[in-house]
């Protein structure tokens, strides 16, 4: 058998070949190829077909699967859990990154649930800060500047504070007082025309003269004398040098006249009755609104006029001072002030700050008129008398801080109690948990603020005894307790302690006992020897029992405005962030003028407690 005989019979047979030896030039012959079968022609030709045909429907199908999509819109059911989830492109990110956020709800300590949002890649979940500011007692606020990107600013106390630029002075600024602006505080009703203080509507809504409140007013014009520049000041008239043009009605008399006692002269005026008889100057005085004038009035029917125009509003108000027991009223576009009815027949020198005067006006009766009043609105178009009187040394300034500081250390001289020592208040006092204080309470911190204008002022003045006698006196109230009519306590029977407000049982107020004990050593620094160690006593004692106290009202996080949760047993008393930051203030302060370490020390943890920081856990 052939060796190819295994191969031969797996294979189909082929034709034989003739081959001669001609045919092996394959030059000369065409190459022999074998006829491929019908079958797989066919087939070859279907699977093309098949192809064809799946591509078309594909592109088919596809074309109408997208114009379907581009005509569909979805129902409003299934829109709205889909606007829930929102894409948020993260700025702090990487570039292209997106953050999916979707509705949670926060269970808030198992008592009430509050809408959050969730990032579930990063498994993070956003609390809506209206939540976190009431239930933190924090505040924050969204800010751009420029260009730049919005800046959202957190802040655990907005209140200041105030480092001091030195050892304290009792004869400089009182702590930062020079930012106080008394007379502008809604509970301040208007600066009394017959004696130049505050009357107060805090506890009381007619008006009263409150002590701590007057004294504020005196420290803050004091202060602002040291700080603020020199004002500008332009002298209308004074019967001698400076002279101007009085518009005189022919029924009417003007003349200046020769004063032997005060050896100057001064302007007699005498008018018909009736505003068209009245003497009056013109003018379009801006900005200097701070009216000054020596004034004697001899009939009840005689005032001081002055027209403020609004040049905003383009309204006038007319300013009347009038001699009559009268706080403030407002009639239309009238607003009158009483001088006192004992003003006749005595010379007054008065200081009005004209727009403090239009704005208490306008709150009391003149609705027609925006409430606030910028001072940069007001002019004075005019100054008049009418009556029969005397006046001398009208002039309008920029301010006079320190006629409205002397105006305060009078009253406190002339409405002392003369055998207690105490500048009384005329108001009920509650406070939650203790006895009522009746009227005719005193206060500790209202004394201290009074002795510390007193000390002020008997320094500035060159040694007026007035002044020194009224502040040695209000010391007699600091050694008795506040059951006999007194400011002092005593807080486990063995530490003193002066109260801000005398209830039973004692309060122990922080800021109100501090406040006492900086009056004190204003005494102590400003009188002479025998007053200064009374006073010197009484600040020592007060700063031992200060340094021994002290920590009680520190709450790890914050401070107490009082000791109210170990006098009552209740929960603490904490206090506010602007009272806080007043705690604050004082101990840094002292720290000037006591070295003892403790007093820094907490002053810079309390200040830590307003940016967010704690004491630390067992």
């Amino acid at each position: 058998m052939s060796r190819f005989s295994s191969i031969q019979g797996d294979v189909p047979a082929a034709p034989a070949l003739l081959v001669t030896r001609d045919s092996r030039d394959s030059r000369k012959l065409p190459a022999f190829k074998p006829r491929e079968p019908l079958v797989f022609f066919i087939m070859r030709l279907n699977l093309k077909a098949v192809l064809l045909l799946l591509t078309a429907a594909v592109v088919v199908i596809t074309l109408g699967v997208y114009m379907r999509c581009a005509a569909f819109s979805f129902s409003p059911d299934l829109m709205r859990p889909l606007d829930r989830s929102s894409k948020l492109s993260t700025s702090g990110g990487h570039v292209g990154e997106d953050v999916v956020l979707q509705d949670i709800e926060c269970v808030i300590n198992q008592e009430y649930s509050v809408h959050c949002k969730r990032e579930e890649n990063a498994n993070e979940v956003y609390v809506p800060f209206s939540f976190l500011r009431n239930y933190f007692d924090v505040s924050g606020a969204v800010s751009t500047s420029g260009s730049e990107v919005a800046k959202f600013n957190w802040m655990h106390s907005t209140s200041k504070v105030n480092l001091p630029k030195g050892k304290y002075d009792a004869r400089g600024v009182f702590m930062y007082f020079e930012n106080y602006n008394v007379e502008v505080r809604d509970r301040v009703k208007c600066i009394s025309a017959a004696e130049g203080v505050p009357v107060s509507t805090q506890w009381e809504k007619r008006g009263y003269f409150y002590p701590t409140q007057i004294a504020q007013f005196a420290l803050s014009h004091y202060s602002k004398n040291l700080t603020e520049p020199e004002p500008r000041v332009r002298i209308l008239e004074d019967a001698d040098g400076n002279q101007i043009d009085w518009n005189t009605p022919r029924t009417s008399n003007m003349t200046r006249i020769w004063h032997h006692r005060f050896n100057t002269s001064i302007v007699q005026f005498e008018t018909a009755p009736g505003f068209e008889g009245a003497i009056s100057t013109t003018l379009n005085q801006t900005l200097d609104l701070l009216l000054s004038v020596d004034l004697l009035l001899v009939t009840n029917g005689s005032s001081l006029m002055v027209t403020v125009r609004n040049r905003d509003t383009h309204h006038s108000y007319n300013l009347h001072y009038i001699p009559a027991d009268l706080l403030l009223s407002v009639q239309d576009s009238n607003i009158y002030y009483g001088l006192g009815g004992s003003a006749l027949n005595k010379w007054r020198h008065i200081t009005r700050d004209l727009h403090i005067d239009v704005q208490k006006g306008i709150v009391l009766g003149d609705r027609r008129s925006p409430l606030k009043v910028r001072r940069s609105d007001l002019e004075v178009l005019s100054i008049g008398f009418l009556g029969l009187g005397f006046y001398d040394n009208v002039t309008l300034s920029t301010s006079d801080h320190l006629a409205h500081f002397y105006d305060a250390a009078e009253w406190f001289v002339h409405n002392q109690d003369v055998k207690t020592g105490g500048w009384a208040n005329p108001v009920r006092r509650s406070l939650n948990g203790f006895a009522e204080l009746r009227p005719g309470w005193i206060s500790a911190m209202g004394q201290g603020h009074a002795i510390s204008v007193l000390a002020r002022a008997y320094w500035h003045s060159g040694g007026d005894e007035r002044y020194l006698r009224a502040a040695a006196a209000g010391l007699q109230p600091y050694r008795i307790f506040s059951r006999d009519g007194g400011v002092l306590a005593q807080f486990m029977d063995k530490f003193y302690w002066y109260e801000e407000y005398p209830t039973t049982p004692p309060s122990f107020v922080l800021n109100g006992f501090i406040y006492s004990l900086l009056g004190l050593y204003d005494l102590n620094s400003t009188a002479p020897a025998k007053i200064a160690r009374d006073a010197g006593k009484l600040f020592a004692q007060g700063m031992h029992s200060l340094k021994k106290m002290l920590l009680l009202y520190d709450t790890g996080s914050g401070t107490s405005y009082d000791l109210r949760h170990l006098s009552l047993g209740v929960a603490p008393n904490l206090a506010r962030w602007d009272y806080h930051a007043t705690h604050v203030n004082q101990l840094l302060l002292l720290a000037t003028i006591d070295s003892d370490p403790l007093i820094a020390q907490t002053a810079e943890r309390w200040k830590g407690y307003m940016f967010g920081r704690r004491a630390k856990h067992n």
